[in-house]
């Protein structure tokens, strides 16, 4: 089957060849993201690969449908992207990599709040720099301290186990309970109650029309002040603006952020030579208890071997029985 990959970057093409080379697929690589200008380049493929900035909406489907593409592999779990009914009606298939390496992204939320915690990016600065002076470094300990979990999928029960780990008394809020956030200490308790008592609040939801926003005024204003809020979900969970202003006043006393809500612009591109044209991103920037990282939690071997290697197989299942393993439907 030939599949038109979008948003190629080097190391892509290294998993997603390793993994097809038994497979025989005829990957082509495109470096621009799937738009309704690039939709185009797509003609004479049965199927598009694509991530999670690329444009799937009905405009672009309707310009892949008439080019000949019958699948839209997505290399990500989530498919907020995707026009799933529009793609249904055209008659494309859609699929996900439902599940690749939660280690991977509830790993790098416990980094997010070490690094915050005990200061060590700027340690690291300091250190560098002949500055040995702790003034400014002081943290605390994660034993005892309330951790509120968002979101208890696969990557929340993993963070779970993680923080009981460090001693933590963990709050959980989902509408499906996980047993095994249960098994490891956790309570379920309502959304409200867990902002209002959580001394770390990590987001580990999916992007949804009733998440859109979870964290706004409203839900910033029953948190304890100082709270540590941490999101490597999805960036349309916070409202970007009003943390701003909770950071401003003292109410969050730490972010980190390894997603934006308006990332699709910055994230995944090298743009160090350029002017931000983001201000509310580039006031983020500016508070020192502010930790960014430009979606990279996914961003392991183990974690790209799995999405390159479920992703050929949802393709190759497409292609025998005219279905993929892992579809997505409305």
């Amino acid at each position: 089957m030939r599949v038109a990959v979008f948003s190629t970057k080097p190391y892509d093409r290294t998993f997603l060849d390793a993994a097809n080379a038994d497979v025989g697929h005829e990957l082509v690589f495109f470096e621009p993201r799937l738009t309704t200008e690039t939709a185009p380049l797509a003609e004479g493929f049965t199927a598009v690969c694509v991530f999670v900035h690329d444009v799937v909406d009905r405009p672009v489907l309707e310009v892949l449908a008439r080019e000949g593409v019958r699948l839209v592999a997505l290399r990500a779990a989530g498919f907020n992207n995707v026009d799933v009914p529009a793609a249904q009606e055209l008659g494309i298939a859609v699929c996900r990599v439902p599940a690749y390496s939660p280690y991977a992204v509830a790993e790098h939320a416990v980094a997010l709040i070490l690094a915050l915690d005990r200061r060590t990016h700027r340690a690291f600065n300091r250190v560098r720099e002949g500055n040995f002076a702790l003034d400014g470094l002081l943290g605390f300990d994660l034993h005892g301290r309330t951790v509120g979990i968002v979101g208890t999928g696969r990557i929340g029960a993993v963070f779970a186990r993680i923080m009981a780990g460090f001693g933590c008394r963990l709050l959980a809020s989902d509408p499906f309970p996980n047993d095994d956030v249960i098994a490891a200490g956790a309570t379920y308790v309502p959304l409200d109650e867990l902002f209002a008592a959580s001394d770390i609040i990590a987001l580990h939801a999916p992007l949804t029309p009733d998440t859109y926003h979870l964290v706004d005024r409203n839900a910033l204003a029953r948190m304890k002040r100082g709270v540590m809020l941490v999101n490597t979900s999805r960036g349309g969970l916070i409202d970007t603006e009003a943390v701003i202003e909770a950071l401003k006043d003292g109410t969050i006393g730490y972010l980190g952020l390894d997603v934006y809500e308006e990332e699709d612009a910055l994230f995944f591109e090298d743009l160090s030579q350029e002017i931000l044209q983001d201000d509310v991103f580039a006031r983020l920037l500016t508070f020192p208890n502010v930790l960014v990282t430009a979606h990279q939690a996914f961003f392991t071997e183990d974690a790209l071997r799995r999405i390159a290697q479920t992703t050929v197989e949802n393709i190759a299942e497409f292609a025998r029985h005219g279905r993929p393993t892992h579809e997505v439907t409305a």
